[in-house]
């Protein structure tokens, strides 16, 4: 995974370049200091994922979320940030943050979670989960009761086993609900069911 950190503390740069370059699979390809620089730095390296900080001189991260992901749908953003209100996880998500992870969250965790999001998965820290109020909207037009339990599941980041033991149904049965709840909705996989729900407010 080649990745791209974005953050104008050089000290929280330099310690994230040193640390998530000593895993085998990640590659840290540069490190901007604003949104502006991040921009110049994408272009010209094409990174796999970046880690973007929120509040940044020049060009703050959210704003360079929503440009990088019209530039490159494909690249997988990761906000790391010490700010867990609602507000700016829902102004991050808006802008096509793929992912939600808190500064405080270990070295560990943090390679873990881009490899999940260069795979696929929307990720949201679960501290961050928490700092989210229900949205204003407590239906999903369309959906049974059960199904809506589902999708807020999905939004949590669970598996479809942890869902099937949190509401008690089968592996194959989530299988098939998730399957169905897609196509009322018109959306591809479990990652874009996940924004969808953040985004709805």
């Amino acid at each position: 995974m080649k990745l791209l950190i974005v953050d104008d503390d050089s000290l929280v740069c330099r310690s994230l370049q040193i640390l998530l370059g000593k895993e085998a699979d990640i590659e840290v390809i540069g490190i901007a200091s604003s949104g502006r620089e991040a921009l110049e730095l994408c272009k010209q390296e094409l990174p796999d994922a970046v880690l973007m900080d929120i509040q940044m001189p020049l060009m703050n991260g959210i704003a360079c979320t929503a440009e990088l992901k019209k530039l490159y749908p494909a690249l997988r953003i990761m906000m790391l940030t010490t700010f867990n209100d609602e507000e700016h996880i829902r102004s991050a998500l808006k802008a096509g943050a793929d992912g939600y992870l808190l500064k405080s969250a270990a070295i560990e965790t943090m390679a873990n979670q881009l490899r999940a999001l260069v795979s696929g998965t929307a990720v949201l820290d679960r501290n961050v989960f928490k700092a989210i109020i229900e949205p204003e909207h407590n239906t999903l037009d369309g959906l049974t009761e059960r199904e809506q339990d589902i999708v807020e599941c999905v939004a949590q980041g669970l598996s479809n086993k942890e869902i099937s033991e949190k509401l008690y149904l089968s592996d194959g049965t989530v299988r098939n609900m998730l399957s169905i709840i897609l196509d009322k909705l018109e959306l591809r996989d479990r990652t874009q069911l996940a924004i969808y729900y953040w985004k709805r407010k």
